[in-house]
């Protein structure tokens, strides 16, 4: 294909652009500047059509059932997207008449993967600071049980968030939330008395194993928690005696056999 002009005369002489690769198109009186700019716009816009026989790109090259698996795949994490952010929102938003009546689906969908220690415009501030340690027990020798030195987890935390600018928010609260909410389902006691305990203790038991095996070798039969609670000492009063450090507690769980 051709551009075709009709002549006109500029302070040069005579001018008679040609182009191929472009649609025709007439030119009358127009000043060399007009024309190159045309001429570009020409240019892109055949430059974007692809051209004649190549094959689609992106999603039109999918067959129509995997794009319609795709759509669903889409439209499948948007809503589910909406629908945790909705359940957060409503647990820990100020008690309402739509949390209060669709509480326990609210519950059952934050327990114990997003549970919160928060409320919205009331934080909880900490009282205590936890040091929590596993030891394992595995079969050595002849059968005979081992028993594991004890392995800081707190202190591994700890070492993954300090000098770090953005720090982990799992590395933070993973731990610190499974023992706050094990303490809330048993208390003083190690007793499971409910479905939630059972599910609670589990949570906290995997998260031990998981840490240990990810930097000690060997088998993991059974492990045992212990946690050092230092509760947090009041501010001094201006002026006055500082305030004597409260005295640490110090909690020894049973041990707990580890699924195969």
């Amino acid at each position: 294909m051709r551009l075709t002009t009709r002549s006109w005369r500029d302070e040069q002489g005579w001018v008679s652009p040609r182009a191929e690769g472009f649609d025709s198109v007439d030119v009358k009186q127009l000043a060399p500047d007009v024309l190159d700019d045309q001429v570009g716009i020409r240019a892109e816009r055949t430059a974007a059509e692809p051209p004649a026989g190549a094959p689609p790109s992106g999603l039109a090259q999918l067959s129509r059932p995997l794009r319609a698996v795709t759509g669903a795949a889409v439209a499948f994490c948007l809503v589910g997207t909406v629908a945790h952010l909705l359940m957060v929102c409503l647990y820990v938003a100020p008690v309402n008449p739509v949390s209060q009546r669709y509480s326990k689906q609210i519950d059952a969908w934050i327990d114990p993967l997003f549970d919160q220690n928060w409320q919205l415009f009331a934080p909880e501030p900490q009282s205590a600071n936890w040091q929590i340690s596993a030891r394992t027990m595995y079969a050595g020798p002849g059968g005979r049980p081992q028993v594991s030195s004890w392995f800081d987890l707190t202190a591994l935390d700890n070492a993954a968030i300090r000098h770090d600018v953005f720090p982990s928010h799992t590395a933070q609260n993973t731990l610190r939330r499974a023992w706050t909410a094990y303490v809330g389902a048993f208390g003083a006691g190690d007793q499971a008395d409910s479905s939630w305990a059972v599910l609670v203790r589990d949570y906290l038991r995997n998260i031990a194993v998981d840490r240990v095996e990810a930097h000690r070798s060997g088998a993991v039969e059974s492990i045992q928690l212990r946690v050092v609670t230092q509760p947090i000492a009041a501010q001094p009063v201006p002026g006055g005696p500082r305030p004597a450090r409260p005295a640490a507690e110090i909690r020894d769980l049973p041990w707990w056999k580890v699924p195969s």
